[in-house]
């Protein structure tokens, strides 16, 4: 990946662009060519856009932004403050935070970049205001009642059991949540099967697994509609397997493992 510097600001820079494209070929230019980079990270948002738990689509997006962008690093994202959050667009309503656990999977245990919106990793739920005279930002009061569905991602950060989540004091722009007693980071970080402990154990293996932080990616049993798997491997390090099951039933896969001399290592 690219990076530049500025004398006025000493120092490494990334420049993230959001991006909204239509295909990985235009995807592709976004990162502009080596004489003159562009973007260095360009969010990769069709695979954050699918909006389905549909694995073949999933391992084609995936594949491609893997495979269809040169030696460019992906930028990957299911999640921003423009679309409603996870629950609304993978969740059934039953298994959310189980299904929450699989997208975070495939975002932190793929090639490249992952980035999240604040609250996914406590399981955060799209909650719109349903009072005009609860919204204080400009827009969604002028735009009142088109722009609800719009700012109900946009709701405070969950803390804590205090008033207003501890997020202010004061009176947020919008409501906090009514789950914000359950759902909140105190609660969790003491809880070690918690959404939240899990998002770290996914950090820390990006970190510091070789390759899980540097490694190829290759898709495995591609042919399976219920559970999306993929091989990491890096030279020098131990093959990781991770194997994603997108059911609420136990599925069955194959994890055949190209000759590489390494043992596989599940995930």
């Amino acid at each position: 990946m690219n990076t530049f510097s500025s004398g006025a600001f000493p120092g490494t820079r990334v420049l993230v662009g959001e991006t909204y494209m239509p295909n990985i070929a235009e995807l592709a230019k976004m990162y502009g060519p080596a004489s003159k980079p562009e973007f260095h990270l360009p969010m990769d948002t069709q695979i954050g856009m699918i909006n389905k738990l549909d694995v073949a689509s999933f391992r084609a997006k995936l594949t491609d932004v893997e495979t269809r962008i040169g030696d460019n690093t992906p930028l990957l994202l299911f999640d921003n403050h423009d679309n409603p959050r996870l629950d609304v667009r993978y969740g059934d309503g039953m298994h959310d935070t189980e299904i929450q656990r699989v997208i975070a999977t495939v975002l932190f245990l793929s090639r490249g970049a992952a980035l999240f919106y604040y609250g996914d990793e406590i399981g955060m739920k799209t909650t719109p205001p349903t009072r005009k005279e609860d919204v204080k930002d400009p827009i969604g009061v002028t735009g009142w009642p088109r722009r609800r569905v719009a700012t109900g991602e946009r709701t405070p950060m969950q803390w804590d059991v205090r008033p207003n989540a501890g997020f202010t004091t004061g009176v947020p722009w919008l409501p906090v949540p009514s789950d914000f007693e359950k759902i909140n980071v105190e609660v969790e970080k003491t809880n070690p099967n918690s959404l939240l402990a899990w998002y770290q154990r996914l950090i820390r293996l990006k970190k510091t697994n070789p390759a899980l932080a540097r490694g190829d990616n290759v898709m495995l049993d591609t042919a399976n509609t219920k559970v999306l798997s993929w091989l990491r491997q890096t030279p020098g390090a131990p093959v990781v397997v991770v194997a994603v099951n997108f059911t609420a039933e136990q599925q069955t896969a194959s994890l055949a493992v190209p000759s590489s001399g390494a043992k596989p290592k599940l995930c």
